[in-house]
């Protein structure tokens, strides 16, 4: 005979009742955060808005299984449940959404939904797609170099990093130099890419070859895939926790690919009506989580229809408290704008970054090279957290060679022995991918690591870009100084080597133009041994531009200064005092205006001073300015092209500041406005030459 039996309860994979129904109190609670300021946008109370609607349930379920203030996280703008979960308050998120002082995401600094919370791990989150993922590698990265090289401060003995992403995003190339990266390291990495169907407009099979991004990237050795329904919270819960067990037990990295469903438009600027028919968005709405898992929760018991509304009212009171909270709240003053654009507890342009008057020398003179290897060196004996890379800087990557060959050390021999005397874990090559040298750093940096990263060639520096403008320059500013990345970025920069057009290339306004970074250009070997040793020491990123030209010259050798040797930023040195014209400039210009000063002085009588600047930003604004009020004639020197450079702004300030002392206009020498040719007739016509300084001493002195 036939017997009826309650079906047996779905299993929840070692969750609780508690568990579930806090789950969804936490889903909830994060639409109608989204809820609450999509109203407060349209009543012009907040400024922006971009939701997480959708995305719940893969997101509570993470925040089951990571552990906050232990694992590090690197998100996106969507993941507003993981937050919550992870234990930031719905005060903290409308303090971002209102631009509060008191906001911990930015201080009111970044739009809403910039997530970054120092005590939760949170790591500030920005708006470019796809920067996120090679610092998270870097984050991982650390973890391990750190375990190998005995750090303990500042690690835990299992901990992971998340990193997050939508689909869209995946098509950025550095989320695959980041796949590439976490890999061959192995690193304790999960990625979760929400796949909502769209990027904004975009649909997945436009962004994604195949649909499936999880597919794509199934060849990547070593590398932990998991498909799941992203708005099933049991399923996420079950496939995140070996995910997670994966990379903790130091197997390699996982990737997740959650499949979920976008309710509301990409944000409040866009109209979602425009480009997805109704039947579509219909088939999303029955996906919903939020309407799914509380019957779930009824229909096993979990919880009554009853309990899930006082959960409602519960959630609904929190939120307008929250918001009451908020719109009480001060905006940052303007009085704090320049706060945290440079670290406000160490000064490079201070007293105790200079020991230039005294020098401990010892040998002989040598090289530029030799000395950078040197300060490098002592660093890194100093400072265990030091670590070096980048194209070829290590001698060899296999290291059973090592002792065999002379060893590589950088293709102009910079780093030549580092990873012999301090190993591989801290001296070793990157793959060729500028921007991977770079995310990897920040992730690195902002673990506690000190990167000392090469870009090979200034002219190949671009790929990166994007990592140094809009994530090393502002990762202190952008977190309200909750985050730093000190990385120092050393490239070989300029022409006079009949290196044409792609070994050639200046452009150190791009940099100096950018707040945040400080920006060096030494003219000889001395100096590029006691700027190098501040950069490292100090607190901010440094863009370290070492002139190719200026390696191996003789008139620039130096004696080795000592260990302790630092010229602070900012500090301009008069190489040759003169009362008639100053000149300004820096780099491989220095030596040719020198020259030229001594063959005119000689010729004409006419008595040059010439000011190097040694660092461009900071720039010694005062030394300059005294000059130009003793001489009163004044020339911007630079090897950059002529129009739009890093001498024009000089030459504005001057004007500015100093119009009353000047007895002719200020004049600039800078090369043409065009690229650098490889021909030596081509280059020498481009690039200031010792007669370019001479007929501008003319023509400023007969003025």
């Amino acid at each position: 005979m036939a017997t009826s039996a309650k079906a047996a309860r779905r299993s929840t994979h070692g969750l609780t009742k508690d568990q579930l129904v806090a789950a969804y109190r936490t889903m909830l609670l994060s639409r109608r955060i989204d809820d609450k300021e999509i109203q407060l946008k349209r009543q012009n109370k907040i400024f922006f808005q971009i939701s997480g609607a959708g995305h719940e349930a893969v997101l509570a379920a993470a925040g089951l299984v990571f552990k906050p203030s232990y694992d590090w996280f690197y998100m996106y703008y969507r993941d507003r449940a993981l937050c919550l979960q992870l234990g930031m308050t719905p005060a903290e998120m409308l303090y971002s959404a209102v631009g509060a002082a008191i906001d911990p995401n930015s201080g009111g600094r970044q739009m809403p939904s910039h997530w970054g919370h120092k005590k939760l791990n949170i790591t500030s989150t920005s708006s470019p797609t796809g920067t996120q993922f090679l610092q998270a590698v870097g984050s991982a990265e650390a973890v391990l170099r750190a375990k190998a090289l005995g750090i303990t401060e500042g690690f835990e003995k299992d901990e992971v990093v998340f990193v997050s992403t939508g689909d869209g995003t995946t098509s950025e190339g550095e989320f695959w130099e980041s796949l590439n990266s976490a890999c061959n390291l192995k690193a304790p990495v999960v990625y979760l890419v929400e796949d909502n169907g769209y990027a904004i407009s975009v649909p997945v099979e436009v962004n994604t070859a195949g649909g499936s991004i999880s597919k794509l990237v199934a060849s990547f050795p070593g590398l932990y895939i998991q498909e799941v329904d992203g708005c099933d919270l049991i399923a996420s819960y079950e496939v995140l926790q070996k995910a997670v067990a994966y990379a903790r037990e130091r197997k390699g990295p996982a990737l997740v690919h959650a499949k979920v469903i976008r309710p509301y438009s990409h944000s409040l600027s866009d109209d979602e009506v425009m480009y997805r028919p109704e039947a579509e968005r219909d088939a999303d709405a029955a996906r919903d989580p939020l309407t799914t898992f509380p019957k779930f929760l009824v229909s096993e018991g979990y919880a009554t229809e009853a309990e899930l509304a006082q959960i409602q009212e519960e959630v609904d009171a929190e939120v307008l408290a929250a918001t009451d909270d908020a719109l009480q709240q001060a905006q940052p003053g303007p009085e704090t704008v320049h706060f945290g654009v440079y670290s406000p507890d160490v000064d490079p342009t201070g007293e105790q970054f200079d020991t230039e008057d005294d020098p401990q020398f010892s040998g002989e003179p040598t090289t530029m090279v030799d000395l950078l290897n040197a300060a490098m060196r002592d660093e890194m004996r100093r400072d265990g957290r030091i670590v070096m890379f980048g194209e070829d800087v290590a001698d060899v990557s296999r290291e059973e060679h090592l002792g065999k060959v002379k060893g590589k050390g950088g293709v102009f021999k910079v780093t030549w022995g580092l990873q012999k005397e301090f190993g591989s874990t801290r001296v070793f090559n990157s793959p060729l991918a500028e921007a991977n040298i770079i995310g990897r750093a920040i992730g690195m940096a902002l673990r506690g690591f000190k990167p000392v990263v090469e870009i090979q060639f200034f002219d190949y520096i671009w790929p990166a870009y994007m990592q140094l403008r809009d994530e090393l320059a502002t990762m202190r500013w952008r977190s309200n100084n909750a985050f730093a990345a000190p990385v120092v970025v050393r490239t070989t920069y300029g022409g006079y080597i009949r290196g044409g057009v792609y070994h050639s290339q200046t452009g150190a306004s791009l940099f100096t133009h950018t707040p945040g970074l400080r920006v060096v250009c030494p003219s000889n070997a001395l100096d590029a041994n006691g700027l190098m040793r501040t950069a490292i020491r100090c607190e901010d990123p440094v863009i370290f531009l070492e002139h190719k030209h200026l390696y191996r010259q003789t008139y620039n050798k130096g004696a080795y200064p000592g260990p302790n040797f630092m010229i602070p930023f900012g500090k301009a040195k008069v190489v040759k005092e003169g009362a008639d014209i100053t000149v300004v400039t820096y780099g491989a210009t220095v030596q040719r205006a020198l020259v030229a000063a001594r063959q005119f002085e000689e010729e004409k009588g006419v008595s040059v001073e010439v000011i190097d600047l040694r660092t461009l930003s900071p720039w010694d604004q005062e030394t300059v300015y005294a000059s130009v009020k003793k001489t009163g004639r004044v020339i911007v020197a630079y090897e950059d092209s002529i129009s739009w450079g890093y001498g024009a702004e000089i030459a504005a300030r001057i004007a500015d500041d100093c119009f009353a002392w000047l007895d002719a206009p200020v004049r600039r020498v800078a090369s043409t406005d065009t690229f650098v040719g490889y021909a030596p007739a081509l280059e020498d016509a481009i690039l200031p030459q010792v007669g370019t300084f001479l007929a501008a001493y003319e023509g400023i002195a007969s003025f």
